[in-house]
């Protein structure tokens, strides 16, 4: 059985993991990474503003940062799918997300 610490690093290893993506990809792409993300230009601009010290804070929450955008069945379906038309899929998935609202900032 997984215990309480080994459950607390495993989601601080995967909050460093998505906040240094995410700010790699709003440095290197931003439209791009606000749709592949579904994040505002607001949450780009703090990524991309995160200090490396910022950054380690943010990530040793114990409180998941990134959040799945599996709500919709449908989506989740498309990306799973596992049939020859593979790529169909993934570009109907997509063209779901991308009408999904993004994440902003309360």
């Amino acid at each position: 059985m997984m215990k309480s610490t080994d459950t607390h690093n495993d989601i601080k290893e995967v909050n460093l993991a998505y906040l240094m993506l995410a700010q790699s990809m709003v440095r290197s792409d931003r439209e791009s990474a606000i749709f592949r993300l579904g994040i505002s230009q607001e949450i780009a601009d703090i990524l991309d503003h995160l200090t490396p010290g910022q950054i380690l804070k943010m990530a040793s929450s114990d409180m998941l940062l990134c959040s799945f955008r599996f709500e919709d069945t449908l989506l989740l379906n498309l990306l799973a799918n596992h049939e020859r038309e593979r790529g169909v899929g993934h570009i109907h998935a997509a063209i779901l997300a991308a009408g999904k609202p993004v994440e902003t900032l309360s």
